[in-house]
């Protein structure tokens, strides 16, 4: 996957954690965001938006950034 794809996939975890913020806590929301991703992006994505985080994820936003930390690896 390139950098288009992987703008697209930051991108995309940023609308769904904006589209959480209301959930509850930033902790609740996190959770909502991760869950999410866990049963809806393939596996490549997943993998993908993790090593973006582990190199310094600069481009997500708060909550993203929990929910992607609580995905499994």
């Amino acid at each position: 996957m390139g950098n288009a794809t992987l703008s697209s996939l930051i991108k995309m975890v940023n609308q769904i954690a904006d589209n959480n913020v209301h959930v509850g806590t930033a902790d609740d929301a996190a959770a909502a965001v991760a869950s999410h991703i866990t049963r809806f992006w393939a596996r490549p994505m997943k993998q993908q938006i993790n090593a973006y985080l582990s190199e310094g994820g600069e481009e997500l936003n708060d909550i993203a950034r929990l929910a992607v930390t609580q995905l499994p690896k």
